[in-house]
Formats: structure tokens, sequence, C-alpha cells
């Protein structure tokens, strides 16, 4: 809370939205999170009617605890459901059973969300394609109206990563998590779910409007250790050690590092951002930067347009969806 009161004039706009994540959020007691709304609604311009979402363990989760985040003000959760394979969640070494998993999201329904998101996994070794549609089917019986579907990614000296190595599991194979993508791609197509960024599909109304907002560039502030913000002029990164934070927020000098955003970076993060996106970069926006970077853009996508790897409208430069699994190197090659 001293955080938040000690940079509420980080942010020159109301608040659009708020996102309770980037670790175990329930972990929280609801004394604990009606605290923070205080602090928030304290410090702050906070629109009426915003998103609120809070992520979440399916294990942490009772009708109880739901009930009382709904009272205040949580209107949309995420839950990292990440399989419904037993031995998935064990390779990963989630701590909620299957069980939790379906009792979390029933919880959730009685407490009265009409906002639900989920977390799925593709590219685990074993799961064949026919699993992976048994897995995205499984949540057509579900009440939520997002899912955001990762390709597993192996990170050094992670437990996955040492079981791989001494040969105990069998590397990620990208043609399978290829191959699982284009069938995610093809079931959202068929079940009502819109694929608007790589990772992430909706129902209609079902839209993250938080992550949405920093694809297309907005104004943030992040709360914690290692947090990030960015009010688009330049990005502070907070302390990741948890003593060096409490100390320099209880000294009311928060310790972070900060980088200047010039319009190169600025320029580069639209590009990055947007074509993983079905909105694609918008032409307004490179405007804004200037006459340099809407030649540099049309210059070097026109190979892409050509291969109609990039489509070009009124307003727009966005990638097909068959395209999307290269859109951070098709972005690379446009980058400044």
């Amino acid at each position: 809370m001293n955080e938040l009161s000690i940079r509420k004039d980080y942010l020159n706009t109301p608040i659009t939205s708020v996102y309770f994540g980037g670790g175990t959020p329930s972990q929280l007691t609801l004394v604990e999170v009606e605290l923070i709304f205080n602090s928030i609604y304290n410090n702050f311009n906070v629109n009426e009617g915003i998103e609120v979402t809070f992520e979440a363990n399916p294990d942490d989760l009772t009708l109880e605890y739901l009930k009382g985040l709904k009272s205040l003000g949580v209107n949309r959760l995420s839950i990292g459901i990440q399989s419904f394979r037993e031995q998935d969640l064990k390779s990963m070494n989630r701590a909620h059973s299957i069980k939790q998993a379906f009792d979390c999201l029933g919880f959730a329904e009685n407490a009265g969300f009409s906002h639900i998101s989920i977390d799925l996994i593709y590219g685990i070794q074993g799961l064949t394609n026919h699993e992976w549609v048994n897995q995205l089917n499984t949540t057509k019986k579900l009440p939520i109206d997002h899912l955001s579907c990762y390709s597993l990614t192996v990170e050094p000296k992670t437990p996955l990563a040492k079981a791989i190595e001494k040969g105990k599991m069998e590397a990620i194979s990208e043609d399978q998590s290829a191959d699982q993508f284009e069938i995610l791609q093809n079931w959202a197509l068929e079940n009502g779910f819109e694929h608007y960024e790589i990772s992430n599909l909706a129902k209609e109304g079902g839209i993250a409007q938080h992550n949405s907002a920093y694809w297309k560039g907005a104004s943030y502030l992040g709360i914690g250790p290692s947090a990030h913000s960015f009010n688009g002029i330049s990005r502070s990164v907070n302390v990741p050690n948890n003593t060096k934070y409490i100390r320099a927020v209880e000294a009311q000098i928060p310790e972070m590092e900060l980088e200047e955003i010039n319009t190169d970076i600025r320029f580069n993060e639209l590009v990055l951002t947007g074509l993983r996106t079905k909105w694609g970069v918008q032409k307004v926006e490179l405007i804004k930067l200037g006459k340099k970077y809407v030649q540099h853009f049309q210059q070097k996508s026109l190979v892409y347009r050509e291969m109609k790897k990039m489509i070009e409208t009124d307003s727009a430069f966005i990638l097909p969806t068959n395209a999307w699994l290269n859109a951070d190197g098709i972005a690379g090659k446009l980058f400044i």
C-alpha cells in the first residue's frame, strides 16, 4: 500500500483496469485485498465499472473466498489450470488436482463471476494432438469466456530442464507445438472463440481489457518487487529482492531501474506487440512517431506484404493468423 501512495502521481490518466497478478495473489486474505483496494481508490482517479482481474491457483479458491472477492469489486478471474490431465500437472509441479480445477470453476460460477479465464499449456511431452483437442473440448462445458493458451517452454535450471538434460524426459518438439497451435486456431473458429492475440482467445464480450491496453501501448503502473511500469516516457522496474524492496518503500524512496523510452524503442515495441494481435500495427500510431518510422515500416514490410504474410488495411498492418507463429521473427526483421 505504501508504494501506491508514493507513486500516486506516476500516471496522469484515470485508472481503467486493475490486475492482481505477477505472483500468487490468491494467497492474500480478503482483509489484505480490501486494504489494497482502499489504497487504489484513495490515491488514484478510478473510472466507474472498470475491469478488475484476480489471478488465482485452483487449490486456493473456496466458495467463501470467491464471494468475498466479488463483494470487494473483483469482476474477472484468471485461473491457472494449465491442464486437465493429472500427469501433466505432476510433471509441471502443480499443487492442484483436476478435481480442484473443476471445483473452483463451479465455485466461481456460484459466486457470480461471469468473466472467467483459464490457462492451458500445449506442446507438453506425451500430449497427442487428439488429447489436445480433448483438452480444448473440455472447456466447452465450463463457465468461462476467455482462454489463454501457451506453448510449454523450458527455462534454464528448472527441474524440467534438468530432467531433459539427464534424458529422463524428451525435449520439447517445435513441430508438435506448431501443430497444436494450428489445432487451437481451428478449434477457436469452430467454437465461438475469437483468437485476438497469439496466446489469447475470447468469447464475445470476454476480451481482457487490461492486457489489451498493454498490447496497445497504454501506460500502466506495477506495484511490488520486480514490477514493471510504463508512463509513455520511461519504463521502470522495481528491485526484485523482497528485503530491499520493503526497506526502500519504508524509506519512501522506491528502488528501481529506469529506462528512457526513445522513439526507436517505442517503434520497435509498437511493432512487436501490434503484430501479435488482431488489431495489428495501427497506422495512426506510426504517424505519431514521425515520417521516418512510417517510411521505414513501409519499406521493410513490403516483402511480407508481397508474400501475403502481412495484410494492409485502411487503418493497420496485420498478420494473417497463419503467420502468427512467426510474428516475433517478422517483427524482429522490421525493427529499426
